[in-house]
C-alpha cells in the first residue's frame, strides 16, 4: 500500500500557500539517504523553508521530495524521502501536522556491517556477591552494542 504521507505534505503545502503562509517541514537529519546541509541540523532535526519564494524546482513525489535552496548564501541540493518528514507546519502561526516517526528502512540497515555481539570486559576487583555490585547492576540495565 502506498503511504498517504506525501500525499498529506503536498495538500498541507498548498493549503499553506494559499493562504499565504509559509511552510517549513521539519525533517530527521539522521534518516538514511537524506540530502540536507547536516552543518544546519540541530539535535537530529532540521527545519526547511519550502515557500515557492525560498526554493528553486520543488518538486514532491511520492518517494522523493526534492529542490535546491540557499544556506547563507550558498545554494545546496536537497533532498529527502517523505518518510523523513516529522511535521509540516506554518511559519506565521504554527498551523500544520506532526506526522510519526518512521522506522528507518531495512535494506540501508542490512547494507551496513551485519552487527555481532561482543563480551563485555569484567572489572573483576569486586567479587560479584558484593552489595555494590549487586546494587549497580539493579539499576544499570543491560545493553547490547553493534560492533563495526
Amino acid at each position: 500500500m502506498i503511504s498517504n504521507r506525501p500525499y498529506i505534505i503536498r495538500a498541507m503545502y498548498e493549503w499553506m500557500v494559499d493562504n499565504e503562509w509559509t511552510p517549513h517541514v521539519q525533517v530527521d537529519a539522521n534518516y538514511p539517504g537524506i540530502e540536507v546541509p547536516q552543518q544546519f541540523a540541530q539535535e537530529g532535526v532540521i527545519v526547511l523553508n519550502i515557500a515557492p519564494s525560498a526554493v528553486i524546482g520543488l518538486d514532491m513525489k511520492n518517494d522523493w521530495f526534492q529542490f535546491k535552496a540557499r544556506f547563507q548564501g550558498v545554494e545546496q541540493r536537497v533532498g529527502f524521502p517523505p518518510e523523513a518528514v516529522l511535521a509540516i507546519f506554518a511559519r506565521e502561526n504554527g498551523q500544520g501536522m506532526p506526522f510519526p516517526a518512521e522506522p528507518y528502512p531495512e535494506e540501508e540497515i542490512a547494507s551496513s556491517s551485519k552487527p555481532s555481539l561482543s563480551a563485555v570486559k569484567d572489572d573483576g576487583d569486586k567479587p560479584a556477591s558484593s552489595k555494590t555490585d549487586k546494587s549497580k547492576s539493579a539499576k544499570k540495565k543491560p545493553t547490547l552494542s553493534v560492533v563495526k
